[in-house]
């Protein structure tokens, strides 16, 4: 089991600032910037390189939650969507999230 997973669940605390029947977002417990939320599904799926067509209507919805969320977090100027997959690209929790980031500017990577 995940550490998301122990987060949805309740049996690890987080500060939880969206949630709705499909997905969770929290902020980041160690942030790379003002605004550093982490968006994850409530169903387990270890990455985005692991969804499949059976996840199609949950991947619109997450990406439109993460918009909405960060607007919602007063990000109106720009934000990031992150997501790895794999641990060879910085991936260490094997749960599909994505990383909302913002209040600063930002380059890439």
């Amino acid at each position: 089991m995940s550490i998301f997973k122990k987060i949805i669940d309740r049996e690890l605390p987080a500060e939880i600032v969206y949630e709705d029947e499909f997905c969770l977002a929290f902020k980041d417990i160690q942030p790379k910037a003002p605004v550093h939320l982490l968006l994850i599904p409530k169903i387990e799926i270890r990455s985005l390189a692991e969804a499949n067509e059976n996840h199609k209507e949950l991947l619109g919805h997450l990406l439109l939650k993460a918009s909405e969320i960060a607007h919602q977090q007063g990000l109106d100027s720009g934000f990031q969507v992150i997501t790895n997959s794999g641990e060879s690209v910085g991936q260490t929790v094997f749960h599909l999230h994505f990383h909302i980031l913002g209040g600063k500017k930002l380059s890439w990577p």
